[in-house]
């Protein structure tokens, strides 16, 4: 279980994160090997309901910032405690960011052992905040890590999305690479997207893959990165 009572953030911000009862869970993301773990994805695990209940209900309750919050410092706290020396990949709401005065305490609270190691994800729902983005990509770079595109194909992530947020990585979704290896539509058009993606020296790393074939397939295309049921599940 995380808690956050020790962390040095406001009183009201943290009586909202005293309200949470999170786990989280890790998947790795590996090379094209199969077998060299790249970086670690932390995924929020609620232990009374679903991780898509709470962010529903929290959403409902205009609190999404209180869940980006949490998922920084619960993720981190999380991430250093199993000892992973590999990078950490975290959610982030394409429509918010932590204040000012709560970059300042993560940065003050994880110190210089958080720099090169993160990587932010931006996800696919449910709005994107240019604002919030620039804010976002300004506290990261400054600390060399990286910037990813979650569920590119799915949500709000697609093309101009990614034009306007010239991130370091895109996660191509599930739904593009399901069954890549007899499809010749999708891979068509996977095969334009590495392309373009690489063109721009962004990496891609292919979502969800459950099947041998698929990795196979995807491997022969140049895809970089890779992560999935196939590979491993989450732990």
């Amino acid at each position: 279980m995380i808690y956050y009572d020790h962390l040095p953030l406001d009183k009201d911000v943290l009586q909202a994160l005293g309200e949470l009862s999170i786990n989280y869970v890790f998947q790795p993301i590996f090379k094209p090997d199969g077998k060299t773990i790249y970086a670690w994805e932390a995924l929020m695990r609620p232990t009374d309901m679903t991780v898509t209940e709470l962010i529903e209900e929290y959403g409902r309750r205009d609190k999404l910032h209180v869940l980006e919050v949490a998922t920084f410092f619960g993720a981190m706290q999380a991430y250093f405690l199993r000892g992973y020396e590999q990078r950490v990949s975290i959610n982030s709401f394409p429509s918010d960011c932590m204040r000012g005065e709560e970059a300042d305490a993560f940065l003050e609270y994880f110190g210089e052992e958080i720099r090169g190691r993160m990587i932010i994800e931006n996800l696919e729902y449910p709005y994107f905040s240019l604002e919030h983005w620039r804010e976002k990509q300004r506290s990261v770079r400054f600390m060399d890590n990286l910037l990813a595109v979650d569920d590119f194909g799915s949500g709000i992530n697609d093309i101009e999305r990614v034009d306007i947020m010239e991130p370091d990585i895109v996660k191509l979704d599930r739904e593009l690479i399901s069954g890549i290896d007899h499809d010749s539509e999708k891979q068509d058009n996977v095969r334009k997207l590495v392309f373009r993606f690489h063109s721009k020296d962004m990496l891609v790393v292919a979502e969800g893959v459950e099947e041998k074939e698929e990795f196979d397939y995807l491997v022969g295309l140049g895809v970089d990165l890779y992560q999935g049921y196939y590979l491993a599940r989450p732990a």
